[in-house]
């Protein structure tokens, strides 16, 4: 199959998502209010409030969602060839990063542009805050190892895969 069908296929996949089941996300489970005022002009300050143009929030939501499935798809296509590696980053972009970043994004929009680690303090109290987000940056570095690990053994595994990015 050429590549360009490959990546036409996926982009209209993206979009098709997008126009779906995104909105079903925004009506149905987030009831997102498009009347809302959002932080970015409610608390304007031009340094960490700024409003931005919807395209580039567009692009830089679009980049931030795949999440786990650009890290592993690649391991995955050392083992099982490009068709499931495939199907993981975009299905795994569409249902878990996609879901994941806007449950996020609609969370502290609905605080004021507030963190979930600050919200914390509301919630609970300030102590509790300080061990959620201790547990958080501990979780990271575990994710990030667990990732390094995967792609080490599956390039012990199959130290082949290494060469096209030298050539």
């Amino acid at each position: 199959m050429n590549s360009l069908v490959l990546a036409v296929i996926c982009f209209v996949l993206f979009i098709v998502a997008y126009h779906t089941y995104g909105k079903y996300l925004g009506e149905k489970i987030f009831k997102i209010n498009p009347d809302a005022k959002v932080p970015s002009s409610e608390l304007r300050d031009d340094i960490d409030y700024v409003p931005t143009n919807k395209h580039i929030l567009f692009g830089h939501h679009f980049t931030s969602i795949a999440g786990l499935a650009p890290l592993v798809g690649p391991g995955i296509a050392i083992i099982w060839g490009w068709v499931p590696a495939l199907i993981w980053i975009v299905f795994g972009s569409i249902f878990a990063g996609a879901v994941h970043d806007f449950g996020s994004l609609v969370v502290s929009m609905r605080a004021k542009g507030r963190s979930v680690g600050d919200l914390i303090s509301d919630l609970i109290n300030p102590r509790v805050r300080q061990l959620f987000l201790l547990i958080i940056f501990f979780l990271v570095w575990m994710v990030l190892a667990v990732f390094c690990l995967i792609i080490a053994i599956l390039f012990g595994m199959y130290p082949t895969a290494v060469f096209p990015v030298w050539l």
